[in-house]
Order: structure tokens, then sequence, then C-alpha cells
């Protein structure tokens, strides 16, 4: 048999007529995991699929390229044994309310334990959520440890300055009606959108109403827990977090045209300190590039920031963004606390972020924030002072002055090189 024949059937999404009796159905917040339904979009069971879309989101791409070049069998089923978390993640309150989590899966996490009657009658069923621990070494905590504001404890720090953490990959599982009444615009609206602006990637959106869940092709959610995972849900455990958009340039590289990776770092040294005092500290890593710009669009900005008339100022830095981007800022960080909420968190002590954004969709989802921590001017590379005064003249936090126009006008950076 030609490798490529159990793919010459296909089933096109284009009529409205095509649910069918094996589909299981969801609802959505149920307290009982088998009442709620799992999520199946599986590429191998199209008849049994309840959720428009596919798993592993852009990555869905390079395994249809696997696929059509014969390198990857096409009904493979993934065996799931001894992939279970290490640690005990929920449930939570937050896991049975349809309001608090609408773009992730909480029981996306070992499907195994909640969807046995499922398995057994042969569904294909995948994780969304994946859990497992691992050593984190990082320059920068080697020199907070150097400089004596980290020490080595043997439990969270090792002695060969490895931090040792759990780490939490989720993938988006958008709940549509959920996202339409957070947006607060009607849900029929919000498929079409999706539809237009992905190119009808998915028609689904449009002639399937009765699918309500949507795996969207974008990157997933990476989180680290420093110290107890299930001491996350307790409000007497300190608790400190940053959430923190993707920004591969800083992160990675060291691009010192932002704060991006001295804010990360300092928020995972005070998330490892507060976990050897007996808190626990979470870095939320959100696949966002360039306030979900994109990173083309991201340089495209940077170079019409370099080369504009007066140079790169923070008097202009919003500006630029909206003059190629059509938009300051694609974030909408109203979904973002559904992450945390996943966690059980209903309080957070020191809070690593400065946006204001972040904090009132934290604030407004009914996390309490006690403490908001800025990034120490110290930290702050030189080029990135414009992206910083832009930020605090703009509201971001601060516990300085704002700065004047004619100000802002004098904190300038590097032209292009």
């Amino acid at each position: 048999m030609n490798k490529m024949e159990r793919s010459s059937h296909v089933i096109l999404a284009t009529h409205s007529n095509l649910k069918y009796p094996e589909s299981p159905a969801l609802t959505w917040g149920d307290r009982h995991p088998v009442k709620r339904g799992p999520v199946v979009a599986s590429h191998t069971d199209p008849r049994a699929r309840n959720a428009i879309g596919t798993h592993s989101g852009s990555y869905s791409v390079y395994r249809a390229l696997s696929i059509a070049s014969g390198k990857f069998p096409q009904t493979h089923r993934p065996d799931l044994h001894n992939t279970e978390s290490p640690v005990k993640i929920g449930p939570y309150e937050s896991w049975f309310d349809p309001t608090k989590i609408v773009t992730l899966d909480p029981w996306g996490l070992d499907p195994g334990l909640h969807f046995r009657p499922f398995f057994e009658k042969n569904y294909d069923i995948r994780p969304s959520i994946a859990v497992t621990q691992a050593h984190l070494q990082i320059p920068e905590i080697h020199e907070a440890i150097r400089a004596g504001r980290l020490k080595v404890d043997g439990t969270i720090v090792k002695e060969n300055m490895d931090i040792k953490v759990t780490k939490v990959a989720i993938e988006p599982v958008w709940f549509l009606p959920g996202m339409a009444k957070r947006l607060n615009v009607d849900e029929g609206v919000l498929r079409r959108t999706l539809f237009n602006e992905s190119g009808g990637m998915c028609p689904e959106l449009i002639t399937r109403p009765d699918l309500k869940v949507w795996l969207p092709p974008i990157g997933s959610t990476t989180v680290y827990i420093f110290g107890n995972p299930e001491n996350l849900a307790n409000e007497k455990t300190e608790l400190t977090c940053r959430v923190h958009d993707e920004c591969n340039g800083s992160d990675v590289f060291g691009s010192d045209i932002c704060t991006c990776r001295p804010y990360l770092m300092y928020g995972i040294e005070d998330a490892t300190r507060t976990a050897q005092r007996n808190g626990v500290g979470i870095i939320s890593y959100y696949r966002k590039e360039g306030r979900a710009l994109g990173e083309v669009t991201k340089f495209l900005v940077y170079n019409a920031r370099k080369r504009q008339e007066g140079g790169d100022t923070a008097a202009t830095y919003f500006k630029r963004t909206e003059c190629v981007a059509g938009v300051e800022d694609a974030r909408f960080q109203e979904f973002m606390p559904d992450c945390l909420h996943f966690f059980g968190i209903t309080k957070i002590d020191n809070l690593h972020s400065m946006s204001n954004m972040k904090y009132n969709a934290i604030t407004g989802s009914g996390i309490k924030v006690i403490n908001r921590i800025s990034i120490p001017d110290e930290l702050i590379p030189a080029d990135a002072s414009v992206e910083m005064e832009a930020k605090k003249a703009a509201g971001y936090f601060s516990t300085e002055p704002k700065k004047t126009s004619e100000d802002l006008k004098k904190v300038k950076g590097r032209n292009i090189e």
C-alpha cells in the first residue's frame, strides 16, 4: 500500500451537517471530567473530533510535512505510558468556572487519568498540557550567588548553582463562547473575524457553530515553578510571579535594545529567593513575540525608530510601532490570567511587572496582588532606556515621577549601525 493512500479520502469541512454521533459532547466548566468531555482534535480520528484545529499548534505544519514525505506514520497514536505529571496539579475551583479559563484545557493534563471510559472506547485523546522537572543553568543566577543575593541551599539551588524547577508546557485550547464573552463581542463576530484574518484556514469557524473549541496554530505557554507547585494555590504561602511575553532577541541572544532578559532574570532570581524562604515562585512565559505583532514587524519598528528624524527617542517610541503595525500592542492581556487560574492562584504577593495591562487583567480576573516590583535601574541596558522611559510616561508602574515631553525627547538610543 502506498504511504499516502490512507489520506486519499478527504472529509471537507465546508458544510454544517458533519456532526457525527461518535463526537463526544463538551460541557465546558463541568466539575466532572467525564461529564465535561475530552477535547478530541486528533488528525487520525476525523469523525470523532469535537474541536476545530489540531494539537501541537504551529508545529502541526511540520508534522504534515513529515507525513507527506513518508517519514511519519499518519495513523500514529502516542503511547502515554509513564508520561504522567511528576507532581499533583489541581483540580481547583477555577477549573469549574467557565469564565475563569477559556484559552486552555485544564483537563488536558494527564487525560489518561481523567477520561478512561473514552480511552476504553478507543478515542484518540491527546494531552494539551505536560509537566516535567529539570534544572536551570543561568549565568545571571551564578552571578547572584557570587554577589551574595542568593545562597546555595542544596534543595532549590544545588551545589553546582543549578536551580531545581518544575516545568509546565501548555498548548492553547480556545473555548470560543467564553473568549467572546470576555472580549464583549458576539461569538459569531469573533468566529467570522478569526476565519477572515487567518485566510480562511479553518472553515469550521463559520460552518460548524456546534464546535465551540478551537486549537489555534500558535505557540504555547511555558511555566517554570520554583518550590512546591501545590503551594501556588495556598493563599498563606508567599508567591512571587513574573508574567513574561516572549522576546527572542533579548531573552535568548541578549539584545540590549529592551529590558526583557534582565527583567526575566531578575524575576527568576526573586522567585528562587522566595522558594528558599518556604514560599513559591512562578514564571509564566507566553509566546507573544513583539507584543504579539511578530518578529518581522518588531525589526521593522526598530529600523524606523533608529532612522527617524531626531533619532530614537522615548517621545516617539509607541508612535513608531503604531505607524508600522497599526496598533501599539496586540497582546490582549485579558486572556493572560487563564494560566494562573489553572494553578489555582488567588493571590500574588510579589508581581514582577510594570505593565498596567497585565496588572489590570490579573486583578480583574479576581487574583489579589499585594506588591508590584519594577526592574532596578542598574539592570536596564543603556540602549533600553528609550523603551523604559516611554513605558513610564505611558503609565507603566514606577515609583519615579513622570518625565515631561521635553525630558522624553532627550532620552535617546543608539542610531542604526
